[in-house]
């Protein structure tokens, strides 16, 4: 029986759009959006991740579709505890029933304050965790991506995700200099939503926003001027209507968003020390999360930088599988447990 007693620690990217789980020896065994549906009559959880995800703006009144997380941190803390409970049992469905509660290694932004820390990690513990460790997200990203976050040399990475965009130098197992901005995925989708109701009066969802964003979406110029149909409700009428959208047109929407990403990557190369300066024109810039999808962004950081900017070979995942890999290194984080002390620029 003392095989079986075996505890299956996890690594959790508890992102703004999406979760992932990752369990060590297996991989990423869950990838589900960070959406719950309620019924506001009754209080219960009507659905958790895909299912809650397609009633978004198809609801009755009274069941009410909540993403718990807002700007990668907790915003409703009771509805994110019963996600990742929901999480943690559906990952750990086939382990055996003498294992014991899994210590969790959870993704948090390295912008965060202590009070939101403690949050993630008590949210961790009521979902079923026995123990729960927070990783910056840059630095479970550039684990995820194969960066050399051990070693004395400078590696940069972007991660782009739904609520926040973390941009950090790592050396030496610790973030040098990092920051974070509360500009991502999600504002690219605001964005494209207001522009289309200025210029064409014409209302749209999240979800169609996110399909034209991932369609057709760019950053800076555009060379091939593609053209999509979209649905919505025109103001003016009140009644639906199908309009043509270009290329061009979403690249403008989604300037002000890029430039941000743009600015707050200079300004993170401005705090850096000159010595893993070198290193990083050496080695390049890592992109990943799925903001680094958008065409064209990394052209965009590379001629604003002057610096060779990759995109990471699996960038939807490598802060899960980052997050996963540091189960490796549980011992380095029980001793370092604050990840809001870490240095970032102001």
């Amino acid at each position: 029986m003392g095989r079986f007693s075996f505890s299956q620690d996890l690594g959790i990217d508890l992102g703004t759009a999406n979760t992932l789980v990752f369990i060590k020896g297996k991989g990423v065994v869950l990838r589900e959006p960070s959406v719950v549906a309620k019924n506001i009559e009754t209080g219960e959880v009507e659905a958790v991740g895909s299912s809650a995800k397609n009633m978004i703006g198809r609801t009755p009144g009274n069941i009410t579709v909540i993403r718990p997380m807002k700007d990668g941190v907790i915003a409703d803390y009771d509805t994110t505890a019963i996600m990742m409970k929901y999480y943690i049992k559906k990952a750990m469905r086939s382990r055996s029933m003498f294992a014991k509660k899994p210590n969790v290694m959870v993704c948090v932004p390295s912008g965060i304050t202590m009070v939101e820390e403690r949050a993630v990690i008590d949210a961790s513990k009521q979902a079923g965790a026995r123990d729960a460790f927070p990783i910056a997200e840059p630095f479970a990203a550039a684990i995820g991506a194969g960066l050399p976050v051990w070693e004395p040399t400078g590696s940069m990475i972007i991660d782009i995700g739904g609520g926040t965009t973390e941009v950090a130098v790592i050396s030496l197992g610790g973030i040098v200099t990092s920051m974070s901005i509360r500009t991502a995925g999600d504002d690219m989708d605001e964005a494209i939503i207001h522009y289309i109701r200025k210029n064409y009066n014409l209302m749209i969802g999240e979800r169609t926003a996110e399909s034209i964003k991932i369609d057709i979406g760019s950053a800076g110029e555009v060379t091939n001027d593609e053209e999509m149909d979209i649905r919505g409700r025109d103001l003016l009428t009140g009644l639906p209507k199908t309009i043509s959208i270009t290329a061009k047109e979403i690249a403008e929407a989604l300037q002000d968003t890029v430039d941000a990403v743009v600015e707050a990557v200079k300004n993170t190369l401005e705090k850096t020390p000159p010595e893993l300066s070198a290193d990083i024109m050496d080695r390049g810039i890592v992109l990943s999360g799925g903001g680094s999808l958008l065409k064209n962004l990394d052209n965009v950081i590379s001629e604003e930088t002057k610096m060779p900017v990759f995109v990471t070979d699996n960038p939807l995942d490598s802060v899960a599988i980052g997050t996963g890999k540091s189960l490796d290194y549980i011992q380095h984080f029980r001793a370092n447990p604050n990840v809001s002390s870490r240095p970032t620029v102001e």
